[in-house]
């Protein structure tokens, strides 16, 4: 639930002429630092997660928290909150100052979300509940001139505005917490730590439990929030929009970066390439001296030399080479082609019971779609999916799909019905079990689970080794549609970007529900829209709708989307130009992967004796008319490219 703590020794102050009291926040205010956190050591079971550690948040300042999963991101938040204690060094924040944070959800109480929220600020319930009880004309007034300092009768509508940005409609807000699940609760506690102000935010991946429609109000609001917020994220939006600076966790140490997570990328890529250059340099350096030592330190003549080199290479001061990071892949296996459509809907209706969700379905899908839901919560984004992946059955209308057709799906909750006292080798055993041992770590490997993960039971392995054993499961049988529910929880940066460059390659059909823009922007390149009980193409791009969401005194139900960017060419011109430019690809590479096959030929020895000089020719023969073919392919792939990039060029 929502959490603020106070730091020690506040300096409650009451002032009488005036008939006011307030806390005096030491050191808060422009300029100053909101935290210090100086020089500090912290282990966990022998493992340094810190050492040494040092960094400086202004106050006001907006932070993205990064770093590798296990770096020890959550133990600094809670180090902060002082519930762990520090080996060596310090961490301090002004007195006074309010620390918050969301450690756990909301309990299923049988209090409204709306009160629930209003009880989050502990000073103005306190307030509200002794104006109700207050006898002494003196203390009466002090607490109403204190209870409109904080602006308390405004309140009721600042908690409401919360709740509807992270998805509660106005007759939701009077239900009891006890009417929703636990995600929805922990949106409850989101919305009461961000009602209360604390001075200090603490924010833990709060996107995990958002839909794309809260995740954007989100940031939109944490970039406003008038004190400090430091948010552990892997979301590139979020640290890109609502974050000013980047507090970048790795070997133990802390980095301040000012900017966005772009701009600290940049940073840090030009950072790692110095070092490299300098180890480079140094080990050039040492490999000299060494030489030297190797050839003359047991020569008479030459031995103090030798021993005047030795002394030289153990004074440098080695900077070592940045490693980097273990690649983070995803492989999923190319299903076969079919012919399209893969899956057709025609006046469609469907829902749960006797209850309609969805109705006048007239959709289309081939199997190089690549498709985003968009919608707000509730809408029928979830009903769409399960639809289409046969688990939700028409009420009325038509669908066909595809005789051969095999679908993949991925949504949040199966990543928490996997066996949690099983090896991921054990869930592959159950999927294929005439499949040997190493095929199956094999595709282990090829979703970045190593044979120490591999054998490793499911309950102990990270959310992130967790989602990417889903994924593979998901993608087990070679799907010509792969439909993921919010595939990126849990998955760090790197990770996204990996399954960013998997969903690329893959030639499969792909439909997505995520609150992760970067990822529906790079991977996306149709747009639906699931609102009032219909799907419809959305003709505008992620930016439009964002900005649609946002937009004041604009709800999704009221604003219809438009086709708003002129002179360009329709978006099923644009399509077809995407689908001939990835079939121009696909045939560069098999052609690619031909030739590389006759070079092979084309190598062995042994073709080349006198017995097969026919043989020979035959295979000279081939290879030259498939680089014949290969070069019309990549003149077919350029003029396919030329005439995207022209379609998509600026209209001037």
């Amino acid at each position: 639930m929502a959490k603020i703590e106070r730091s020690p020794n506040p300096q409650d102050i009451f002032d009488k002429k005036k008939g006011k009291r307030w806390f005096v926040r030491a050191g808060v205010g422009k300029g100053g630092a909101m935290l210090k956190i100086e020089d500090i050591t912290y282990s966990v079971e022998g493992r340094p997660l810190f050492e040494g550690a040092t960094a400086v948040i202004p106050d006001g300042h907006k932070v993205g928290l990064v770093g590798p999963n296990g770096a020890g991101k959550t133990t600094l938040f809670r180090l902060i909150r002082g519930e762990l204690a520090l080996e060596g060094g310090a961490i301090s924040v002004p007195r006074g100052a309010r620390i918050g944070g969301v450690s756990q959800e909301v309990p299923g109480s049988e209090v409204s979300l709306l009160d629930t929220v209003l009880a989050a600020d502990t000073e103005r319930a306190a307030l509200m509940a002794e104006a109700e009880t207050a006898t002494d004309g003196a203390r009466i007034a002090e607490v109403q001139t204190r209870l409109a300092d904080i602006d308390a009768w405004s309140a009721e509508a600042r908690a409401a505005s919360i709740l509807k940005g992270l998805g509660f409609g106005d007759a939701e807000q009077a239900m009891p917490c006890s009417a929703f699940s636990g995600g929805w609760r922990m949106r409850v506690a989101l919305a009461g730590v961000l009602f209360a102000q604390p001075d200090l935010l603490l924010l833990d991946e709060p996107t995990n439990y958002l839909d794309l429609e809260g995740a954007l109000w989100l940031e939109s609001y944490l970039a406003r929030y008038p004190h400090t917020v430091i948010v552990i994220s892997h979301d590139r939006g979020l640290l890109n929009r609502a974050v000013g600076a980047i507090l970048h966790l790795e070997d133990r140490r802390l980095t301040f970066y000012q900017g966005p997570y772009d701009q600290f990328a940049r940073q840090r890529a030009e950072r790692r390439a110095q070092a490299a250059a300098v180890a480079k340099k140094q080990q050039a350096r040492v490999a000299h001296l060494q030489s030297y030592v190797d050839r003359f330190r047991y020569k008479a003549d030459k031995a103090k030399q030798a021993q005047s080199r030795l002394k030289a290479i153990a004074r440098m001061d080695m900077v070592t080479a940045p490693e980097e990071a273990a690649k983070r892949v995803f492989t999923f296996p190319q299903p076969d082609e079919l012919s399209p459509p893969i899956i057709r809907v025609e006046n469609g209706v469907t829902g749960y019971g006797e209850t309609e969700v969805l109705r006048k379905l007239d959709l289309r899908i081939d199997q190089d779609d690549r498709i985003a839901l968009l919608g707000r919560n509730g809408q029928g984004k979830s009903t769409l999916a399960k639809l289409l992946s046969d688990r939700l059955p028409l009420m009325a209308g038509r669908i066909t799909r595809s005789s051969k057709l095999r679908i993949g799906f991925f949504a949040q909750h199966q990543v928490d019905e996997l066996h949690v006292d099983e090896t991921p080798l054990d869930h592959l055993r159950r999927a294929r079990p005439d499949e040997l041992p190493g095929r199956h770590r094999a595709r282990l490997a090829g979703f970045g689970l190593m044979a120490a993960q591999a054998e490793t039971e499911v309950g102990r392995l990270s959310g992130g080794q967790k989602a990417r054993l889903s994924l593979l499961l998901a993608t087990l049988d070679a799907p010509h549609l792969l439909i993921l529910d919010e595939p990126t929880n849990h998955l760090d940066i790197e990770s996204r970007e990996a399954l960013v460059e998997a969903l690329t390659a893959y030639s499969g059909a792909v439909i997505l529900v995520s609150h992760d823009m970067h990822l529906l922007s790079m991977v996306a390149d149709r747009l639906w829209l699931v609102q009032d009980g219909r799907v419809a193409p959305y003709e505008d791009d992620l930016d439009a709708y964002r900005a649609m969401l946002l937009a004041p005194d604009k709800t999704a139900k009221s604003e219809k989307p438009k086709a708003t960017r002129p002179a360009r060419p329709d978006r099923d011109a644009m399509l077809a130009l995407r689908a001939d430019l990835r079939k121009c690809e696909a045939r560069v590479e098999k052609i690619e992967a031909m030739r590389e096959q006759l070079a092979a030929k084309l190598a062995d020895p042994a073709l080349y004796e006198d017995a097969r000089k026919g043989e020979l020719e035959t295979w000279n023969r081939k290879y030259a008319e498939v680089m014949e073919g290969l070069h019309r392919a990549e003149a077919l792939w350029e003029a396919a490219l030329e005439r995207l990039e022209a379609a998509e060029a600026p209209q001037v």
